[in-house]
């Protein structure tokens, strides 16, 4: 199972990102998909959460403005961001976990991409 991140970039307080990850590999479930971020000087925390069940949570700060959603005929994940601020600044992992064709479970992550968001 692989994973491939993009869509980050630099942008101005209030303007809009999606980013996507891409995914491969042979994979049975798709039981957690996560976006994580982890800004300069500070430790990873999780965004944004879609579970199997159709469950999705968010981290506070960002609540009402990102929204995490999948395409299955694309095989990609989003994380649409709205209204962004500074402090959304960080690079972007997209993190996936489940089961693989072979029933064996997975726990995958992407490589990450940079968003910069300038007041």
């Amino acid at each position: 199972v692989q994973l491939q991140a993009s869509g980050g970039g630099s942008v101005q307080a209030g303007e809009s990102l999606r980013l996507s990850c891409k995914y491969s590999g042979n994979i049975l479930k798709i039981v957690f998909m996560n976006w994580h971020r982890q800004a300069p000087g500070k430790q990873r925390e999780l965004v944004a959460r879609s579970v199997i069940d159709g469950t999705t949570n968010y981290l506070d700060s960002v609540k009402g403005r990102f929204t995490i959603s999948r395409d299955n005929a694309k095989n990609t994940a989003y994380l649409q961001m709205n209204s962004l601020r500074p402090e959304d600044t960080a690079v972007y992992y997209c993190n996936f976990a489940g089961w693989d064709s072979n029933s064996n479970e997975f726990d995958r992550w992407g490589q990450g991409t940079l968003v910069t968001v300038s007041s």
